[in-house]
């Protein structure tokens, strides 16, 4: 597989605040690479340094085969960028949008017909071809800015949280839409705060506090922390919820309506809940995720720091 970005010890520091510390990351090509993280963790900082906006302080980095700290201008001319604030000229019609996004990506003009026609029908917009962008639903004008971020077959896609505000059955048509671009041998990084949409990444970063704190597949991910989950409904729900975060190997206690999630680490949760809470009205094993898995790394993290700052 070629090697699309790569990272060995990747800072950035504003004055004394390290926005992203020492940062090591390989993405193949077709990869869907996931970089999850809180508002604040360095995601926007470190994406800025990939993209040639923003020099690194430390490290060093190639993206698209080239040096972000040399060659920030043919990094550009080789990317896709969409954020939830991509900027559609809304009393421009689709086809208009497209066709002043070729010009700005360098579509060569007697390429940018063909080039138009084909991003039309892939993302099914060619019956809105000649609708003003702005009486678009929120889902539509998405399509219109994915379409216009890949109009000129850029290598590598950055998606910096896409689908913010979108509705769900849109949300999954964009991401049926990714799929396809990746299996063409498209590169794509997206950060993202849903939970769904990190499970569809073919492998995750997650960073805090600028660090990296894991990398992997979903699968992988979660299965280094250790973690068991289960749905239990009991009597009295809030006594059981009390007596459950007194125990040192529960992570999590939940309410979700009448059933209580608990997520442990190290024992079975189900045989827990069960021992400590008494009879269960009912009761099953349930699935952790990357969020529980995420969460679980930042609680570690943020006690760590405090024990050092202690």
């Amino acid at each position: 597989m070629k090697t699309i970005i790569e990272t060995v010890g990747l800072s950035r520091h504003f004055g004394d605040l390290v926005a992203v510390d020492r940062i090591d990351l390989r993405v193949e090509q077709g990869e869907i690479f996931g970089v999850l993280g809180p508002n604040g963790a360095g995601k926007s900082t470190a994406i800025r340094m990939l993209c040639g906006i923003l020099a690194p302080t430390r490290g060093r980095g190639t993206v698209v085969g080239f040096d972000i700290a040399r060659d920030p201008a043919e990094i550009k001319a080789r990317l896709g960028y969409m954020t939830q604030r991509f900027s559609l000229y809304e009393d421009l019609t689709v086809v208009e949008n497209l066709g002043f996004y070729a010009g700005i990506y360098g579509v060569p003009s007697r390429l940018r017909s063909a080039r138009i026609d084909e991003v039309l029908d892939q993302s099914g917009l060619r019956a809105r071809a000649d609708q003003l962008a702005g009486t678009l639903s929120g889902g539509w004008k998405q399509r219109v800015a994915l379409a216009s971020a890949t109009i000129h077959r850029p290598p590598l896609l950055f998606l910096d949280e896409p689908t913010a505000g979108v509705d769900p059955v849109s949300r999954r048509a964009f991401w049926t839409q990714i799929h396809r671009l990746a299996a063409g041998g498209t590169t794509v990084l997206v950060t993202t705060h849903y939970r769904d949409e990190a499970e569809r990444c073919h492998r995750l970063a997650f960073i805090f506090q600028g660090r990296l704190l894991d990398v992997g597949r979903p699968d992988e991910i979660v299965a280094r922390r250790g973690l068991r989950a289960a749905e239990i409904e009991v009597a009295d729900g809030n006594a059981a919820a009390e007596v459950l975060r007194g125990c040192p190997e529960v992570e999590e206690v939940e309410p979700y309506g009448h059933v209580l999630r608990v997520l442990t680490r190290g024992v079975d949760a189900l045989a827990l809940a069960a021992e400590r809470v008494g009879p269960l009205v009912r009761g099953q094993a349930a699935r952790v995720s990357v969020e529980d898995a995420f969460v679980s790394m930042v609680r570690d993290s943020e006690a760590s720091g405090e024990r050092r700052a202690a």
